[in-house]
């Protein structure tokens, strides 16, 4: 594929996990990737990734949490590239609390970068893409954007959030040619959740929560799916002739994330009632099918 006609695709939060994975995935399979980053000073790593795979990734300084560094960012991608064919929204962030106990400026930092970051890159690109007829949106949520997952009320909150937005928007712009696409990963190895271990704890009532939450995520890390895998869907996700609203990918996600609307009430109740270790597992396995 010639450059000038190669289909230019952002990858926000690029630096690392399934940013960097994405990123270096669609540069090999022809993509000319833009790649958006906190610091320039800390993606060694990434150029150096990219060197050993013989691709190129152009980088560009941008915080989603900022307008005015989304809006400065977007226009030096347009200036660079001249369009935006396809925008991974992957740039993120973790948050552990349950809900009594989560502050509320840690609900407003996280849905400020999860959701609300999404949006502002997403309408950076929307204009040119409305004015060709096409485009993909690709959102990256998570399971627990469709289970709710114990003691991490921030987390749960912002890509439920999202998950809603992209409904919404793939409506909104299906007249226009553009697609949207929802992926759903698990856990994924580099996964943001290896740096997010912290947990409030302010009232010392829920020991047991955090435990469950815990628990899941070691056995998330010791099955965690190669970033990569995240990549090759969203590449499908893009490329596709039959595209779909969601994706779910990686560990416990495909198990889970269809499950939502089909449990039974009294038995997600039944699940938080237990407190004994090993009973949660067992019965959380007998739910969801993921060992745990």
């Amino acid at each position: 594929m010639e450059p000038d006609h190669a289909p230019v695709t952002v990858v926000t939060g690029a630096n690392s996990g399934i940013g960097r994975a994405t990123a270096l995935h669609l540069a090999s399979v022809g993509h000319r990737v833009v790649g958006t980053v906190r610091s320039l000073d800390k993606a060694e790593k990434l150029l150096a990734f990219a060197a050993d795979a013989g691709v190129t990734i152009e980088l560009v300084e941008l915080d989603v949490a900022d307008d005015a560094s989304v809006a400065a960012g977007f226009e030096q991608i347009h200036a660079l590239t001249g369009r935006v064919d396809n925008l991974v929204n992957n740039a993120g962030v973790g948050g552990n609390s349950v809900v009594e106990e989560c502050p509320s400026d840690t609900y407003l930092e996280v849905f400020n970068i999860n959701v609300v970051g999404a949006t502002r890159c997403t309408q950076a690109v929307l204009p040119g893409m409305r004015e060709r007829g096409s485009g993909t949106i690709v959102n990256i949520t998570s399971v627990a954007g469709r289970i709710a997952s114990i003691a991490q009320a921030p987390y749960v909150a912002s890509k439920w959030a999202l998950e809603g937005v992209s409904e919404e928007l793939a409506q909104e712009v299906a007249p226009f040619g553009v697609r949207v696409a929802i992926i759903e990963p698990g856990v994924t190895k580099s996964s943001i959740f290896a740096k997010n271990t912290d947990v409030p704890n302010t009232t010392g009532a829920y020991a047991t929560q955090y435990g469950h939450m815990f628990r899941f995520y070691m056995a998330g890390r010791d099955n965690a799916t190669d970033p990569v895998e995240v990549g090759k869907i969203i590449e499908h996700a893009i490329t596709t002739d039959e595209p779909q609203m969601r994706y779910a990918v990686s560990w416990c996600s495909p198990e889970m994330s269809p499950l939502h609307d089909r449990i039974d009430h009294e038995d997600w109740l039944a699940l938080g009632m237990i407190t004994d270790a090993d009973e949660y597992d067992e019965r959380f396995q007998q739910i969801f099918g993921v060992e745990i």
